[in-house]
């Protein structure tokens, strides 16, 4: 990475509720990297815990915004996507990584759509299957477990053996130019992982932090931005794997207790610890 590093994420705007591009921008930037956002939709609050929320869908805007990138000439170093509104976003997508990606920039998925077993609110395996084909564009991509059953039709359970994960990890591979990390490795009775495969290199390995039980929205965008920008300032997979889950932990450590915080974790506070993390 250099001092002009750029990243664009590509997520929603939930004004309210810690998760999607009110995560990454604030995260990303943590790690000294200009970080550009090109809204998939606007909510007025995200989908988990709140009714009658209000949603404007930005698809249309999103060729044009496109073309106006390329007349300014603007590019990118990563490109980083999120939750995406709709199936037809997807194509555009493709579009924007294509014509705006620097020639040796790196693409980073997570597929947010699905989790404990169920779409979120609007998707379906159609959806899933059309993720699958962007994930394949992907340098890095970041399903959950319920996430990776949607993309490769398996069926989903509570818990999985070791063995199970990494023929699912494994099974991933194809839907990954080279680094799959596949979280919610959960057969250690006090510890949550993830695994590490990297295709290239036909390596695998698991990644382990403290479990915590607790629940809320926004940890795997917490995760994530972490992830890419540890991943961006020159850490391994492995090392960015590792930072990001402790990140995300600390996060959760400090919004257990707060019964009126449930839309999201408090990682706002868990910034300036992200330099003793790295």
């Amino acid at each position: 990475m250099n001092e002009n590093t750029k990243i664009l994420t590509i997520q929603d705007i939930s004004c309210f509720g810690q998760c999607s591009i009110t995560v990454a921008l604030p995260v990303i930037s943590a790690f000294g990297i200009e970080t550009a956002i090109l809204p998939s939709a606007v909510l007025s609050t995200h989908t988990s815990g709140f009714t009658d929320f209000t949603v404007r869908d930005l698809t249309e805007d999103l060729p044009e915004i496109r073309k106006h990138w390329e007349k300014e000439g603007i590019s990118f170093d990563a490109i980083y996507t999120g939750f995406i509104a709709s199936a037809e976003q997807l194509d555009y997508i493709k579009d924007i990584i294509d014509s705006r990606l620097n020639s040796e920039g790196l693409v980073f998925v997570d597929p947010a759509m699905a989790d404990h077993g169920e779409f979120y609110n609007g998707f379906d395996q159609e959806f899933a299957d059309k993720m699958g084909e962007l994930c394949k564009l992907g340098d890095f991509i970041l399903p959950n477990t319920t996430e990776a059953c949607f993309i490769l039709h398996k069926p989903w359970k509570e818990e999985f053996t070791k063995e199970e994960m990494l023929e699912m990890a494994n099974e991933l591979s194809e839907f990954t130019k080279r680094y799959v990390i596949l979280k919610g490795d959960t057969h250690k009775e006090n510890e949550l992982g993830m695994i590490v495969l990297d295709k290239k290199e036909s390596t695998c390995e698991f990644v382990y932090n403290d479990k915590i039980d607790y629940v809320s929205h926004g940890t795997g965008d917490v995760f994530a931005s972490a992830f890419v920008g540890s991943t961006m300032i020159g850490k391994s997979p492995t090392e960015a794997a590792k930072v990001a889950g402790e990140f995300t932990k600390k996060a959760i450590e400090k919004t257990i207790g707060d019964e009126n915080h449930k839309y999201g974790v408090k990682f706002e506070q868990v910034i300036p610890e992200l330099y003793d993390l790295l």
